[in-house]
């Protein structure tokens, strides 16, 4: 696929996991992260049948104190560098995301994102070969 047929995208859109009870999230398109975070609390991670998995909490929507439970197999663990410089060693799910017509599979790192705006950032990872990004403009995916 060459850069000029791929679908364009706002510098933030609506997405929906799957994995997680089709829940609609707010996402920050940000190239200038390489990884995609999603914002989680309460990360407890456990094992199952000799397998790590992480339990999350997380509130998909801001300014709403509803929260959803799930699982994930642990992916990896990564040291993270925020954009304020800090490195945190940060818990790696891969989970589905749809972007208006797409879905694909994606890794994300969790953290606490509480005083963000955002309940989720899609770095250049997933980007990569997948969308262009239009700064100037929101939401071109249709979903509301």
């Amino acid at each position: 696929m060459t850069a000029a047929s791929l679908p364009v995208i706002g510098w933030r859109e609506w997405g929906i996991l799957p994995d997680v009870g089709n829940e609609r999230v707010k996402i920050k398109i940000d190239t200038g992260a390489k990884t995609s975070c999603l914002h989680a609390f309460k990360i407890k991670p456990f094992y199952r049948d000799k397998v790590k998995w992480v339990e999350i909490w997380l509130h998909p929507e801001q300014k709403s104190s509803r929260a959803v439970r799930c699982e994930f197999p642990v992916h990896d663990r990564r040291l993270v560098t925020d954009s304020g410089g800090h490195k945190q060693l940060r818990y790696v799910i891969k989970t589905c995301l749809v972007l208006g017509a797409h879905q694909f599979e994606l890794e994300l790192t969790l953290s606490r994102r509480d005083n963000m705006r955002f309940r989720m950032l899609l770095g250049r990872r997933a980007l990569n070969g997948r969308f262009l990004v239009d700064p100037a403009a929101s939401y071109l995916t249709g979903v509301d």
